[in-house]
C-alpha cells in the first residue's frame, strides 16, 4: 500500500461514514450498518522529475465493515501535457503505470484525464513542476527523544538559495539485515513411514540471513515559510527506538524529499490532521479536505485525492548497530524465540509435534536430550526464529553495501 493510501484509508472510512449519515437522513441512535453507502473515486497521483514509469492509483471509498479501499479497474488514464497525451496501463490493484518512462519538465502544464469503466469522466487542475531543490545531507545520530527514549534519529538538510521551494514532504524506504537467531542446518519433516514421528534432514528451505524492506506510512511535512531563508536544517524524518530489531545488524534508509506547491502542502497537512484524529466526531470535518481532482460531469460529485507534480531528490545511508552501540546488547528479536519441546504424541494418542512442523508453525532448534517428563525429543521455536523469510527476502538488494 502506498503512503497516500495508507494515510487516506482512515479518511476514506470517515467520509464514507459521513456520506452514509447524510443519505440516511436524520441522526438516530448509532448502529454500524449503512444501507445507502455511496462510493466515491479516490485518486492518488504524484508525477515527479524522475525519469521513470510514473504511476496513478485509483480506488473507491469503502463501507464501514470493509477491509480497505476497493481498486478501480479498467479505467482509461491519460496525462495531458501541453497538448500531448501520455497513456497509462492498468497493472493490477488499481495501479496505472505510464506506457513510457518520462520525467516532468519545468514550465509544462500537466493535467489528469480519467474515464472509469462505467463511462464517467474525471480531471484535475492544471499543475506545473515545483522548484528543484537538492537533498544535501541525510545522516544518523544516536539521540534521546522528547519521550526519553534512546534510539537513532535520521536527519536531513537542504537549502534553496532562491527561496522558491519552502514546502517539503518526505518519504523513506528502509531495508535492514535480519539474522534468524535459531537457524540451523537441520530441519524436521514428518516420517515418510507415517505415524507421529518426525525425522531430521538437511535444511534446504529455511534462510538465516534476509533483507526485509518497509515503507514510511506517516505523512512527514516541513515548511520554511516562516524562516529567514529557505533552509531545512537538522530535520528528523525518522526515529528508531534502540530496542527495535531492525537496527540489530546493518540498516539502510533511502530518504526522498518532495518539493510541494502551497496547495499540495495544504492538502497533505489537512489529510495528516484528519487521519490522525482521535474521534470521528472531532471539530475538523472531512468536508474541509479540498483536493484538485473533480468530476467533469457533476459538480456535486465527491472525488477524493490530489494530483501533484513535484520535484524530488533522494539520498541513502547505511549504518551498523556497533557504529553507535559498540559492545552493547543487541535489540530483542521480533519474536520471543525461547524453544519448547512438545511431545510426539499427546496423552490421548493424538500427534502433537508432527502437525506443528508440517503446518510450518515451528522449526527445529536442537535435540532435547534427555527429555523431561511430558516433553518430546526435539526443541522447536516459532518459524520466524529459524527462517527469516517470514520477514522478507533472502536476496541481497542491488544497492546493498557492506
Amino acid at each position: 500500500m502506498t503512503l497516500f493510501l495508507s494515510n487516506i484509508k482512515r479518511y476514506i472510512l470517515w467520509i464514507g461514514f459521513v456520506l452514509a449519515l447524510i443519505l440516511h437522513g436524520c441522526i438516530e441512535p448509532f448502529e454500524a450498518e449503512f444501507v445507502d453507502f455511496k462510493s466515491a473515486l479516490v485518486i492518488e497521483a504524484t508525477i515527479t522529475n524522475e525519469q521513470k514509469n510514473q504511476q496513478v492509483i485509483l480506488s473507491r471509498t469503502y463501507e464501514f465493515e470493509a477491509d480497505g479501499p476497493i481498486a478501480e479497474t479498467n479505467a482509461t488514464v491519460r496525462l495531458l501535457a501541453d497538448g500531448n497525451a501520455m497513456a497509462f496501463q492498468h497493472t493490477g490493484n488499481g495501479v496505472y503505470v505510464s506506457e513510457v518512462a518520462f520525467a516532468a519538465q519545468p514550465g509544462v502544464d500537466y493535467q489528469l484525464d480519467i474515464t472509469t469503466q462505467d463511462g464517467r469522466t474525471y480531471g484535475s487542475a492544471l499543475t506545473r513542476l515545483t522548484a528543484v531543490t537538492s537533498l544535501d545531507d541525510v545522516r544518523a545520530e544516536r539521540i534521546t527523544n522528547d519521550f526519553g527514549e534512546d534510539g537513532m534519529g535520521i536527519f536531513v538538510d537542504s537549502f534553496d538559495p532562491t527561496g522558491s521551494s519552502k514546502n517539503y514532504r518526505y518519504e523513506y524506504i528502509e531495508t535492514y539485515r535480519v539474522i534468524a537467531p535459531t537457524w540451523t542446518p537441520i530441519s524436521l519433516i514428518g516420517d515418510p513411514v507415517g505415524g507421529c514421528n518426525v525425522i531430521k534432514v538437511p535444511n534446504s528451505t529455511d534462510e538465516e540471513v534476509c533483507y526485509p524492506t518497509d515503507f514510511s506510512k506517516a505523512i512527514i511535512l516541513n515548511s520554511t515559510e516562516d524562516l529567514e531563508e529557505d533552509r531545512v536544517s537538522n530535520f528528523m524524518v525518522r526515529f528508531i527506538n534502540r530496542d527495535n530489531y531492525i537496527i540489530s545488524h546493518r540498516y539502510s534508509i533511502l530518504v526522498k524529499q518532495y518539493v510541494q506547491s502551497n496547495a499540495a502542502y495544504t492538502f497533505f497537512e489537512t489529510l495528516n490532521e484528519l487521519s490522525g484524529s482521535e474521534s470521528l466526531f472531532s471539530q475538523t470535518q472531512p468536508g474541509f479536505l479540498d483536493g484538485n481532482v473533480f468530476s467533469k460531469e457533476a459538480d456535486d460529485e465527491t472525488v477524493i485525492g490530489f494530483f501533484d507534480v513535484a520535484s524530488v531528490d533522494e539520498k541513502r545511508l547505511f549504518f551498523n548497530f556497533d557504529d553507535f552501540y559498540p559492545g552493547e546488547r543487541l535489540p530483542p528479536y521480533v519474536e520471543n524465540c525461547n524453544p519448547s519441546a512438545p511431545p510426539l504424541v499427546s496423552q490421548g494418542g493424538t500427534c502433537v509435534l508432527r502437525p506443528i512442523i508440517e503446518s510450518g508453525l515451528g522449526v527445529y532448534v536442537a535435540d532435547n536430550s534427555p527429555p523431561a517428563l511430558g516433553e518430546g525429543p526435539f526443541q522447536i521455536a516459532p518459524r520466524v526464529c529459524g527462517d527469516c523469510r517470514e520477514l522478507g527476502t533472502s536476496e541481497i538488494p542491488d544497492f546493498w553495501i557492506e
